[in-house]
């Protein structure tokens, strides 16, 4: 957490005398303290976590680098501390801060600057973005608990079983082998459901034939995975054979490509490209992907107009998918460990199509 805190504070110099974090991701991701509540200062000299009693235990046994304080009269607190700091620009989280907190901020603390523009949003980002090697044990952990559900799950998918029962079953295996929390309201769909690529589960029943996607994941220690495999139950028709090939190509291509550097519209548009060629560009209407970490949806993006090069470090998702109204759709999604020259895939399920 030292290094997090020391970078941010690096960033910032010439741009604010003080940053004051008050997400919760953002506060966790600086002091390895998962709250709903507290807010963290951080100077040139030093760093303080002000927290309420609720925490303050927790807080004072975990936060190694973050001098805790109990929260008592939070803004008399932070005045004391930029007073004490010589801090005159305050900047603040542009892309989670509301407007009321901000006004409050500004009437409680009104001889103090605050800089409202993306200087600390950017700076936390960026940090955010390229994962170390604990943060990549943390997903990859994450990740196990999701492949392992998915596994017990088909032992047991059957005809008959509904959309509500396959997400729970998949929620229930995550939970009960460790993960904190799920990445996302599971979302698993049968049949012409499947075409629907953030369908909800419903009481619909899987029939024999039909397609079943399912995209979840789950979260370890505040890291998430994120997954999707289209599995058939039965014998799938020869279109439903072919669009699966599609798609796994279209995957693959991109993953034989991705690197650092490249834009994230540029690893789109090899996948998007094989499935244009094919002829079902019109059924391909999102993204391909997008970053994951400490939140499930973060930078780097990888769509059409995703013009920032990947970076180093950064983990993100794969997934081409084709969805055709009324009929069935497929989508396959690994997520990757983006290195200089190539990447890792996080993802070790198989993508043979499965029929059950």
């Amino acid at each position: 957490m030292r290094e997090r805190v020391e970078k941010l504070s690096q960033a910032l110099q010439g741009k604010a005398d003080c940053a004051i974090i008050t997400d919760d991701i953002n506060r966790r991701y600086l002091t390895g303290m998962k709250s709903s509540a507290g807010i963290v200062l951080v100077f040139r000299e030093k760093a303080y976590l002000i927290i309420d009693f609720r925490y303050i235990e927790k807080a004072r046994e975990v936060v190694s680098f973050c001098e805790v304080i109990e929260q008592k009269d939070t803004y008399a607190q932070i005045r004391e501390l930029l007073v004490h700091h010589a801090a005159q620009t305050v900047a603040v989280e542009s892309g989670s801060m509301t407007l009321q907190q901000l006004a409050c901020y500004r009437d409680k603390l009104a001889e103090f600057e605050f800089l409202t523009d993306d200087t600390l949003t950017d700076a936390l980002y960026t940090l955010r973005t390229v994962k170390t090697a604990g943060e990549i044990l943390k997903i990859k952990a994450a990740q196990s608990l999701a492949e392992h559900a998915l596994q017990a799950l088909l032992e047991q998918l059957h005809v008959g079983m509904t959309e509500r029962e396959i997400a729970l079953a998949l929620d229930f295996h995550m939970r009960s082998n460790g993960a904190e929390d799920l990445s996302f309201e599971t979302i698993a769909l049968t049949g012409a459901h499947t075409s629907m690529p953030h369908g909800v589960p419903d009481d619909r029943q899987v029939q024999k034939g039909d397609f079943v996607l399912m995209d979840f994941g789950a979260v370890v220690d505040g890291y998430h995975s994120d997954m999707t495999r289209t599995v058939c139950v039965g014998e799938p028709t020869e279109e439903m054979r072919r669009v699966y090939e599609i798609v796994l190509e279209a995957q693959e291509t991109a993953l034989e490509q991705v690197r650092a550097g490249m834009k994230g519209s540029q690893l789109d548009h090899a996948a998007r490209t094989v499935i244009e060629t094919a002829g079902y560009g019109a059924y391909f209407g999102h993204s391909l992907g997008h970053g994951v970490g400490m939140e499930i949806h973060e930078f780097p993006t990888a769509g059409p107009r995703s013009d920032k090069p990947l970076v180093s470090g950064s983990v993100v998702t794969v997934e081409p998918g084709i969805y055709i109204p009324a009929k069935f759709g497929v989508r396959i999604e690994d997520f990757v460990h983006i290195s200089e020259n190539s990447c890792e895939n996080l993802t070790k399920f198989t993508k043979k199509l499965i029929c059950l």
